[in-house]
């Protein structure tokens, strides 16, 4: 897994600035994922939707899937999300709480292992198939000037994944188990035992971080508990029924990045070692499934 690769298609999807729904942005961004999946020989196939936000407003959703040998019943999915938050509220600066986050690693950082994993998958070989899913409409949830009944509703996250959790139930897609990625490329991030994951699904968290142990990346995932945090995982366990974990920076005593939903996400937070290994783990784990 080369962290210099993934920091390029981190790089490539900021180019296009702040993909927050309904922008040119978020379409071009998506477009150019399509065009990487397909360039690097998987099939690709979209979800395209329209949910509706905290405010009511009509977002277009387009969720991306990239299946490595599709014909295979045995599977695995990973996922991240490749929208940006429209709203830095928790930047210091009250001025740029209406601002867009650029997104580098509550986004770009999640697709570009992604798509360097994709690159390694016909070399690699698993003997499993495997999906590579992007959700759209992630982080369009309420903000703190939201009315009071929408402020504390976590299900106005997670928009895009909720709605292709129903169409895999609808579908009965059974893979193996799930691994989510988000904020999975800032220096210094580390990942521990997130808490709907233990839930829902503890033996994939004991061996994915079994196979960082063997990738080298035992310093980067902490064998200890990580809270309880609503993400795309969430829908994946309880409407899709797959067992899914979120490998997500977050620590229980200081919270999430201090970047996080702020004006400040961007490249330069980013680190290639994190990423690779984040992407190196996967690929040990993936090479590990019989």
């Amino acid at each position: 897994f080369d962290g210099d690769s993934a920091m390029n298609y981190a790089r490539a999807q900021c180019d296009f600035g702040p993909r927050t729904p309904n922008s040119a942005a978020l379409k071009k961004c998506g477009d150019y994922i399509v065009g990487r999946f397909k360039a690097l020989g998987l099939t690709v196939t979209e979800q395209r939707t329209t949910v509706t936000g905290w405010d009511g407003k009509q977002l277009g959703c387009r969720n991306i899937i990239a299946a490595f040998h599709p014909e295979r019943k045995d599977r695995v999915v990973i996922a991240a999300h490749y929208d940006s938050r429209p709203w830095a509220e928790k930047d210091a600066d009250s001025s740029s709480h209406h601002t867009p986050v650029m997104a580098a690693d509550d986004g770009a950082s999640g697709v570009a292992v992604l798509l360097e994993v994709a690159r390694h998958l016909q070399k690699l070989n698993p003997q499993i198939g495997v999906d590579l899913v992007c959700f759209d409409a992630e982080d369009y949830g309420a903000p703190y000037w939201a009315p009071e009944n929408k402020r504390d509703d976590e299900s106005t996250f997670c928009l895009g994944s909720q709605y292709w959790s129903k169409q895999a139930a609808a579908q009965n897609y059974r893979p193996r188990f799930g691994i989510l990625l988000d904020m999975v490329g800032g220096r210094g991030n580390q990942f521990r035992f997130e808490g709907y994951s233990m839930k829902y699904a503890q033996s994939v968290a004991v061996r994915l971080w079994d196979a960082a142990r063997y990738a080298g990346a035992e310093s980067f995932f902490v064998a200890d508990n990580g809270g309880f945090i609503t993400d795309d995982h969430l829908p994946m366990n309880t409407i899709a029924g797959i067992p899914t974990i979120d490998v997500i920076a977050y620590n229980p005593d200081g919270g999430f990045p201090a970047h996080w939903h702020t004006t400040h996400d961007t490249m330069d937070n980013l680190d290639p070692a994190t990423l690779r290994a984040v992407g190196q783990s996967l690929l040990q784990l993936l090479s590990q499934e019989k």
